[in-house]
């Protein structure tokens, strides 16, 4: 396993300001992750050794729903009719599939309920009537949103995969709090464009304040294979 080290990935700043408050933020290499490894162990040997009082640490939702054993091979996915009519009304972008596969939408379906995702296609078809975006996923929700398909510059073999949202994640970050003096946990959903934070283990964390911190995605979107990060608090 790859010693624990604090890193800076390409492009991104190592400091932030917002709110007139100052932030290091910092990325973790990690071996690759996947279903069969603990994520209690993985933490552990990480982030453990790296984290000072009063730092925030920030895992991939991706990481941690690999780790559930949630991560499909998009070949596993069998869709059914819904999930390919669906599908074509979805916009594409330049940072994921998202939706706009059968695979992904036939996930959604089966994490989300089928009337929860006819409810939302519904509010989101509304919503272009009026050039409004994003109807769809506030009324789908974060499962829905938190849909990652496969994509080219995703780590192997994940680029073979669609992996949902991890299970629990406000438990699951609260539970790993324990493991590391009560320092506080995030998991984060985050592209090169925004996201959110899915889970945290301080239910008085300012998260809009952590977000715009996290705005340029310091655990990167490619093959950086890091999983974890460190947000870390400054003080002149």
């Amino acid at each position: 396993m790859k010693e624990p080290k604090l890193v800076v990935n390409p492009e991104k700043e190592e400091f932030v300001q917002v709110q007139d408050k100052r932030f290091a933020c910092y990325a973790i290499p990690t071996d690759l992750v996947t279903e069969k490894d603990n994520l209690d162990e993985v933490v552990l040997w990480y982030a453990k050794p790296l984290l000072q009082p009063g730092d925030i640490l920030i895992l991939s939702e991706k990481m941690v729903a690999c780790t559930q054993g949630k991560a499909k091979p998009i070949d596993d996915i069998k869709p059914g009719r819904l999930a390919k009519f669906l599908c074509r009304f979805v916009r594409k972008t330049d940072y994921g599939i998202g939706l706009a596969m059968p695979e992904t939408m036939q996930c959604a379906l089966n994490e989300c309920g089928v009337p929860r995702i006819l409810f939302a296609s519904v509010v989101g078809a509304i919503g272009k009537l009026f050039r409004q975006k994003g109807w769809f996923y506030r009324v789908a929700g974060y499962k829905a949103a938190a849909v990652d398909g496969p994509c080219e510059f995703t780590l192997p073999p994940y680029n073979h995969y669609v992996v949902p949202a991890p299970d629990k994640p406000n438990e699951t970050a609260a539970h790993l709090s324990t493991l590391l003096n009560n320092e506080t946990v995030f998991i984060i959903d985050l592209n090169d464009i925004g996201g959110k934070i899915l889970g945290s283990s301080d239910p008085n964390a300012d998260l809009d304040l952590y977000l715009q911190v996290l705005r340029q995605n310091p655990l990167g979107q490619s093959t950086e294979q890091t999983p974890m990060g460190v947000i870390r608090p400054l003080t002149d």
